[in-house]
């Protein structure tokens, strides 16, 4: 039984016949629209493999910024963006003295584990799977390709000269993005990258002595918490760019098909609603980890994934006229974001006494405490903590909040991005230092800082116990720590790169240990 799949192409972009070659099987629609319709064999939300061979800009940020407008404007034309400087860094870095280019043994046998995880797909590499571990019989999901956790390999394929990989993961998991998923009847919009997907062999249609590859996505339905990943169409933006500067290759990107994809994206990111601000809102799990941090709101991994996506968006997509409206959206959201962050998610000394002295329940336009922010917010352990020097982007600002944790995945990205200033920047890294032993000691690199005790865990996580004060989440270095002092003793053997849980301070090993993850690996 022949069954449609919802198109790869919102309505109203019309393909050419001459790109046809570069897309799926064709089925003409009701209304006319030549529009392109994946073709399965199979019902269901499975794929077959042979079907799948490869400037109202005051009203957005107010008055108050036009000053800072051509200053923004100006850094973004500079287009310093994050593969940018790595492709230079690249090309002007020497071999070290007395390296001749080898690899040392532990470089080969991190290697060696992260082709382990490799995962074909009609006889192709595809992706990696997220973790495996051979003693764990139940691996829940975490044998699958998770587009998160394939960002990070994907780079160190692509600095290998290993691009396949990279390109194929690129335009299977753009295929994947228009399948239908549905929770409960409902559909979200048109534009989500899944959060997943795993490669299945199944037997072929009419022949059971046969077999054939297919690819089974997930989009949330079956996820731990039933939440739709919103992080999974920016960082896909991302790679997709990368993998454009790393090999020269933009025959990738100019596709037709990667070009209705990236449009897909940004029209679901830009799509008008409720919310007042330039920044995405999000439900808690929705990114990251995929479990309960409180981060529900306007989460600043988000933005700056977001503010990363845009930017990378903007040099891919092709002139045309259908795109003229979009990239003056993208403009105006770029320079609305910026300031946003820039100015009301950062914190340090300065900003701290600010905040002592705000008046609340103000009432105007000119208002300085514009999210009426009660100076009680600011806890005790902030206070100890700030060091005189430095600074950091706060997780999460919302009517009355913020979030004062220091989240490292969003104020390292901020920096790499430049979503950060240059002296933002500089004040980031000199927190980090300040606070070492708070932040990285011996096991780096905390996700978060402090862990959530008592009643606050409990209502924030809803009582998680892989998100209690005594088992917080680090990422495991395979390689010797920057104070010198070797991980093989944290673990019971460097052939395994585990999800370490310990406590704040980094000297108490935690009770419970999660499935051994490869992109622990790539650290």
């Amino acid at each position: 039984m022949m069954i449609q799949v919802a198109p790869i192409a919102p309505i109203g972009v019309s393909i050419p016949s001459q790109n046809r070659n570069k897309l799926q099987p064709w089925r003409t629609r009701k209304n006319g629209d030549n529009l392109p319709v994946f073709v399965s064999k199979k019902p269901g939300r499975f794929g077959n493999c042979r079907c799948q061979k490869t400037d109202r800009l005051n009203d957005i940020i107010g008055k108050e910024i036009n000053g800072a407008v051509d200053m923004v404007a100006a850094e973004m034309n500079a287009n310093n963006v994050l593969v940018d400087r790595i492709v230079a860094d690249q090309a002007e870095r020497k071999p070290r003295a007395g390296t001749n280019e080898k690899e040392s043994q532990i470089e080969k046998e991190a290697w060696s584990l992260l082709r382990s995880a490799v995962v074909n797909y009609c006889g192709s590499p595809i992706g990696t799977i997220a973790a495996n571990d051979p003693t764990d019989p139940s691996m829940l999901n975490y044998d699958q390709v998770f587009i998160r956790d394939f960002i990070p390999s994907g780079v160190a394929f692509l600095l290998k000269g290993e691009h396949d990989i990279v390109r194929d993961f690129i335009l299977h998991t753009l295929q994947l993005q228009s399948w239908e998923k549905t929770m409960d009847c409902h559909s979200p919009g048109q534009g989500l990258m899944p959060a997943s997907f795993k490669v299945r062999t199944v037997p072929r249609d009419g022949d059971d002595d046969a077999t054939e590859d297919i690819l089974d996505p997930d989009f949330g339905e079956a996820a731990i918490g039933r939440v739709a990943p919103v992080d999974s169409g920016l960082w896909w933006i991302i790679l997709l760019r990368a993998y454009g500067k790393f090999t020269g290759d933009l025959s990738v990107q100019e596709r037709t098909d990667v070009q209705t994809g990236i449009k897909m994206i940004l029209k679901l990111c830009l799509a008008d609603g409720f919310d007042m601000f330039p920044t995405l809102l999000v439900t808690d799990g929705s990114c990251m980890i995929d479990r309960r941090m409180g981060i529900h709101g306007h989460p600043l991994e988000i933005q700056a994934l977001f503010y990363s996506a845009l930017r990378c968006a903007r040099e891919m997509l092709t002139p045309e006229d259908g795109s003229a409206d979009l990239i003056r959206a993208m403009n105006n959201r770029l320079i609305a974001l910026s300031f946003h962050i820039r100015e009301y998610y950062w914190v340090d000394m300065k900003k701290l006494n600010e905040i002592y002295r705000y008046k609340t329940e103000e009432y105007s336009y000119d208002a300085v405490n514009k999210f009426n922010i009660y100076p009680d917010q600011i806890s005790t352990w902030l206070v100890e903590w700030m060091p005189d020097r430095g600074g950091y982007f706060i997780g999460n600002l919302q009517p009355a909040h913020m979030d004062f944790r220091f989240f490292s995945l969003g104020n390292l990205w901020s920096i790499v991005c430049n979503l950060a200033t240059e002296e933002q920047s500089d004040a980031v890294l000199d927190l980090i230092e300040a606070k070492w032993n708070d932040l990285v000691a011996d096991m780096p690199l905390k996700i978060c800082y402090p862990a959530l005790e008592g009643q606050e865990w409990q209502i924030i996580t809803g009582s998680d116990p892989k998100n209690t004060y005594s088992s917080f989440p680090y990422y495991q270095n395979i390689y010797e720590n920057y104070i010198g002092k070797k991980m093989a003793k944290a673990v019971d053997s460097l052939h395994y790169y585990q999800n370490i849980y310990e406590n704040c301070i980094g000297k108490k090993m935690a009770k419970s240990v999660d499935s051994f993850h490869f992109f622990c690996v790539l650290t």
